[in-house]
């Protein structure tokens, strides 16, 4: 007997679709609304919000309005119509490329529509049946995926470990010799969980050992990190090599779309190979001049770096010197780690946004192990000090309800009022 396909999906709802009833539309799906920044309406009540990925504060930057507007104005949001190989390639594109590939010091660039369907497509591209690929294990959704259509060997490693990536390599060279194929090791510049750079130093290092091609997912490192905003590789002095560079507009850049870097011969052979980019329509015009404009911004005005780097050491200072634990971050995301249950955590957030009006993302099992709570936090350079002291008082007083069981008690006896 054919079971029904969508018995499955009545019977078990996953492991966060399971809350569905009680978290949709306040701890998952919320609308805030009003201008981006760090002051928003949340539930008709103000709040500090510290869960935009606007590390740089260009969304309302007047320059970048106006480059957005003036691009409407122009084109149209329709404007270019057809994917580039076809009838959407314009000048526009070839100049952010260029401007994109000098700025992270690699010879050739090419524009991805979305981050995600980008680094699919180009791990899908970059690897045949016969390659071994080895990757971190906390990647980012967006490598499991697409390391998930690859057809050869693939291998973890343990999260920044150096010993486990080792171990991992000699496992794929021993495995490339019998199909005949290459090695693609794959890290991230940035940890978007936990905050921590991935030891592109000590990879680097490797591959004076191993023979493999590195690709970095700097999703997070792109424009806060590196002398010149270049990222990780810049940042720890190993840019040259990195074999593929990736990279979102999604953060730093306050936009949509991504690119990926490289030498000339790769740019080229992904250009025409990458599914993702070869069947869809170009990037609009609003994102790719709106683009050329912030990534101006990031080369001519370090002083919103600054900025971003004031309010991000004051924050994890802050917190670090009020006995909370931040983990091992060396980067602008701040992670503050507290011992609970998803009930808890609930009540938690709960009480943090209706009574102190602070908004932050929570992340809690299976995201990270049981028991614990990670409550992260997206310093920009758009808050100020006073938003910090503000969020470290609010901070002490949850942490105190956490622990003298106060939200536990509420959690047993009652589901949480989100209406």
């Amino acid at each position: 007997m054919v079971k029904d396909l969508f018995e499955r999906i009545q019977d078990n709802k996953g492991p966060l679709g399971k809350w569905a009833s009680q978290a949709e539309g306040y701890y998952v799906f919320p609308k805030l609304e009003g201008e981006l920044g760090p002051r928003m309406t949340f539930h008709g009540k103000n709040i500090l919000n510290w869960s935009l990925n606007d590390y740089l504060g260009l969304a309302n930057h007047p320059e970048v309005r106006q480059a957005d507007t003036d691009a409407a104005i122009q084109f149209g949001a329709a404007y270019p119509m057809g994917a580039r190989m076809m009838s959407g390639h314009t000048t526009y594109h070839e100049q952010l490329e260029n401007e994109l590939a000098d700025f992270v010091m690699k010879e050739s660039a090419y524009l991805l529509n979305f981050g995600y369907q980008g680094m699919v497509s180009i791990i899908d591209a970059l690897v045949t049946k016969n390659d071994i690929i080895v990757y971190d294990v906390d990647s980012h959704a967006c490598i499991i995926d697409g390391v998930r259509l690859h057809m050869g060997k693939r291998f973890t490693y343990k999260h920044n470990d150096l010993e486990s990536m080792e171990k991992n390599l000699q496992r794929a060279t021993k495995m490339a010799e019998e199909t005949g194929g290459g090695i693609l090791f794959i890290t991230e510049g940035v940890f978007g969980m936990r905050g921590q750079q991935g030891k592109l130093k000590e990879i680097a290092e490797l591959k004076k050992k191993y023979n493999f091609r590195l690709l970095v997912d700097d999703a997070h490192g792109f424009g806060t990190l590196g002398k010149t905003g270049a990222g990780a590789g810049e940042e720890q002095g190993v840019q040259d090599q990195i074999d593929v560079y990736f990279s979102t507009f999604a953060k730093s850049m306050a936009n949509i779309g991504a690119f990926v870097a490289a030498d000339k011969t790769v740019i080229d052979y992904l250009k025409y190979n990458l599914r993702s980019q070869m069947f869809a329509k170009a990037l609009p015009m609003i994102q790719t001049i709106g683009s050329l404009k912030r990534l101006e911004l990031l080369r001519k005005s370090s002083e919103i770096k600054d900025k971003l780097w004031e309010n991000v050491n004051a924050l994890q200072s802050g917190l670090k010197e009020k006995g909370f634990n931040i983990g091992d971050t060396n980067t602008c995301i701040t992670p503050v780690y507290l011992e609970g249950s998803i009930p808890e955590a609930m009540v938690m957030v709960n009480d943090l946004r209706e009574n102190y009006g602070i908004f932050l993302s929570i992340v809690v099992y299976p995201v990270i192990p049981k028991g614990i709570i990670l409550l992260r936090m997206i310093p920009t350079a758009s808050h100020t000090l006073a938003d910090i002291d503000e969020t470290l008082t609010a901070f002490e007083a949850i942490r105190e309800k956490l622990t003298s069981g106060t939200y536990k008690e509420i959690a047993d006896r009652t589901t949480v009022d989100v209406s």
